[in-house]
């Protein structure tokens, strides 16, 4: 977390695991978005991302069956265990999400790289997208055999025919597909040393 001027920049920082969400960084990342809501001297928020992509989505790694609740829940399936699990993620996941699509200062995303699935959920709560050229975004989660849909903006975002293709053909769309849906603001280059610039200081 940093201010600049008046603008508050929250960074995903698990760069070797392209910024995969455990339930430290959700929990961080919602403490940051309050942090930069409280402060009277921020008037713009950006989320971005350390390393070469934005988010590769949830973490499922080994490493996450050392948290609640997937700790407890696999311990103790036959009692309650999947209601601990489905409560744990109908605040993390989807009460997130529309707590920060609902925050009341101005919020950017801005993109690089692969955004996978739980990435999406970071992204489509803000109010404008900057995309890096490279930028390509995808959910393929019916290929693993679920419907991960803890916040399903896919029509909202790209109407209900490029929604069910995404989904059931687990692909993807670029920066410039993107674009053109009007899921995103801007494209530009990836070296582009200012990002979100024009639309910060426009906000």
């Amino acid at each position: 977390y940093e201010t600049r001027e008046r603008v508050a920049i929250i960074t995903l920082n698990r760069p070797d695991q392209r910024n995969a969400q455990n339930p430290p960084l959700l929990q961080e990342l919602d403490q940051a978005f309050e942090r930069a809501t409280d402060d009277d001297e921020v008037r713009v928020i950006v989320l971005r991302a350390a390393g070469k992509h934005f988010s590769a989505g949830h973490d499922i790694s080994p490493e996450v069956l050392t948290y609640e609740p997937w700790k407890s829940m696999f311990a103790d399936v036959e009692r309650n265990g999947l209601l601990r699990m489905y409560n744990w993620e109908k605040k993390h996941f989807l009460g997130y999400a529309r707590k920060w699509r609902d925050l009341p200062k101005p919020t950017i995303a801005s993109v690089q790289g692969a955004c996978i699935a739980a990435g999406l959920m970071l992204v489509w709560p803000m109010d404008l997208i900057v995309a890096a050229d490279n930028a390509r975004f995808s959910d393929p989660v019916v290929r693993m055999g679920c419907g991960g849909v803890e916040y399903h903006g896919h029509t909202w975002e790209f109407g209900a025919r490029k929604a069910k293709e995404l989904l059931f053909t687990a692909g993807y769309i670029d920066a410039q597909e993107a674009h053109r849906l009007g899921m995103v603001n801007r494209v530009v280059p990836l070296d582009a040393k200012v990002t979100q610039r024009v639309l910060v200081e426009r906000v």
